[in-house]
């Protein structure tokens, strides 16, 4: 295997302790590295991942264990995986059934797993030291609860998330809804690795203490691709993922989704990484039925108009295949890393195309603000909210260590948003970072998007866990504190997350009766 490649996961743990170490929730960042040290030692020796499976959420297991992803033909990185897949098997259930998901842990970490979007009671939650221990190398444990929301959803290791969730721990759950039906149904998780610093420079960074790290080089664009930033803000560069797949591939060795002429194609969209995506469906027009597994009112057809997702988001969109050929679907954007975010779409019997890659293209982009037909929501900017709560999402560089605050404050000394069940709650994103994208991600409920940037919003309601703050954006939200608990309220690059981004939504009428156990290295983010 080239050492060039076995990257991953030194350098993602080391530069991620560097913004941990400034952290009030820092881990202990010394074993974690010396753990992924010898796990990358052994990694030749390892066994190779396999293509994914499907399992029955009624009775499912996951058992997490170290391996080797082949992304392409002579490229490999050391992974952890469920079920030896990354991403691991798309768990499949009925709306209506109940689910049963034993994790088994073989790794020598602790680990746990959270469905990311789905309205989970709260003791299923899988957020170490909050609503669980973490599973212990060689333990196991089992998540219960009843499937009664359909949708497109996603599974994830939530024990120190930054890295886990980068190794590989994380899959799709899907709900299924009888009445809601496809000819095709694919599933996409996106994703982004890093491949190109060579094993002696892991050697060398490990050795290293950066407090004074330049995060500011690069930002993000809607395209999710980086560009130089010469402004003296802080930010982090992300330009150290360069490898991008969609399934744990990259273009040349994926395999094309098949249809067939007359067909309806469900494409589930999943954002696992940490970088927004622009993706264009070349050859068809489609429409947006879902995001974050909520339905979208009387969608529109649109075409040649480019889809953004942002980490931890999901979109769901149909189309009929219609013009018999093969044809791309691409992340659009300059940078060359972009190529590999590609998927061919092939009809049967049907060999040539005359399609060609066009990342250049400038497109417009779907704008949720005003897509779908306007009806009444459950919330409106006019109804009397029982609390209110406005977030400042911010990014700072204090004593040379990154710091993304809430309201000016890092977890866990942010101030936590406190409600009764029942409530009407209103709250305000604002993004004040110069250059940091922030999707906030809210567990165990659903929000509605009502106004971005002072602006109703004018289509279909927009249903959401996950919602994009970019630069300068506002948006007002609402949701009814219906699901007891003490859930967590964070930025969904988990990077922002690890360092400070986190706050808590607390029902003052709930007493969480779970005892963490203080031997555990339990670390929720």
């Amino acid at each position: 295997m080239n050492k060039a490649l076995l990257g991953k996961t030194i350098l993602g743990i080391f530069v991620l302790s560097s913004i941990l170490a400034g952290c009030s929730t820092a881990k202990d960042v010394k074993s974690t590295a010396a753990l992924s040290k010898e796990t990358t030692s052994k990694a030749v020796s390892l066994k190779q991942t396999v293509k994914p499976t499907e399992l029955n959420g009624e009775q499912a297991t996951l058992t997490a264990e170290a391996s080797n992803l082949e992304v392409e033909e002579g490229t490999s990185l050391p992974v952890w995986t469920f079920n030896n897949s990354v991403p691991g098997p798309q768990i499949r259930i009925k709306k209506g059934k109940t689910v049963n998901i034993t994790v088994k842990n073989q790794l020598t970490v602790p680990i746990s797993l959270h469905i990311h979007g789905y309205p989970l009671p709260f003791k299923m939650d899988g957020v170490p030291g909050i609503t669980q221990n973490a599973i212990a190398p060689g333990k196991s444990f089992t998540y219960t609860f009843k499937a009664t929301v359909p949708g497109t959803y996603w599974y994830h290791s939530h024990q120190d998330s930054v890295n886990q969730v980068d190794k590989g721990l994380y899959g799709s759950f899907v709900v299924e809804d009888e009445l809601v039906k496809a000819d095709r149904d694919y599933t996409l998780m996106l994703d982004e690795w890093m491949s190109s610093s060579s094993e002696s420079d892991h050697e060398g960074m490990m050795n290293m203490s950066m407090p004074g790290m330049d995060h500011s080089s690069t930002t993000t664009d809607s395209s999710g691709q980086s560009e130089q930033n010469t402004s003296a803000q802080p930010g982090h560069d992300m330009s150290m993922y360069d490898l991008y797949t969609i399934n744990g591939q990259t273009y040349n060795s994926s395999q094309p989704l098949q249809v067939t002429q007359g067909d309806t194609v469900r494409l589930r969209l999943i954002n696992a990484g940490y970088l927004s995506h622009s993706l264009h469906l070349h050859g068809h027009r489609y429409r947006i039925i879902a995001t974050d597994g909520n339905p979208v009112s009387d969608p529109k057809w649109v075409k040649d108009k480019l889809l953004s997702i942002a980490p931890g988001e999901r979109v769901d969109i149909e189309f009929q295949a219609d013009n018999p050929g093969t044809w791309y679907l691409e992340e659009h954007g300059s940078s060359p890393r972009i190529s590999n975010m590609k998927q061919r779409i092939q009809y049967t019997n049907e060999q040539g195309t005359k399609d060609q890659p066009d990342p250049l293209t400038k497109l417009p982009t779907v704008d949720l603000t005003n897509y779908g037909k306007s009806q009444k929501g459950r919330f409106s900017l006019n109804d009397v909210y029982d609390v209110s709560y406005t977030m400042n999402l911010g990014t700072r560089e204090q004593q040379g260590k990154q710091e993304y605050t809430i309201n000016n404050k890092v977890y866990p000394d942010t101030e936590p948003l406190s409600v009764q069940t029942g409530d009407k709650v209103k709250v305000r994103f604002v993004n004040t970072s110069a250059n940091d994208d922030h999707p906030m991600h809210l567990h165990g409920h659903t929000f509605q998007v009502l106004s971005k940037n002072g602006i109703p919003l004018k289509g279909s309601p927009v249903y959401k866990d996950t919602l994009n703050v970019k630069p300068g954006e506002e948006y007002i939200v609402a949701f009814t504190a219906n699901n007891p608990g003490d859930w967590m309220f964070h930025c969904h690059d988990l990077h922002h997350a690890s360092a400070g981004m986190v706050t808590d939504l607390k029902y003052n009428d709930f007493q969480n009766t779970f005892q963490p156990d203080s031997g555990l290295n339990n670390t929720p983010e």
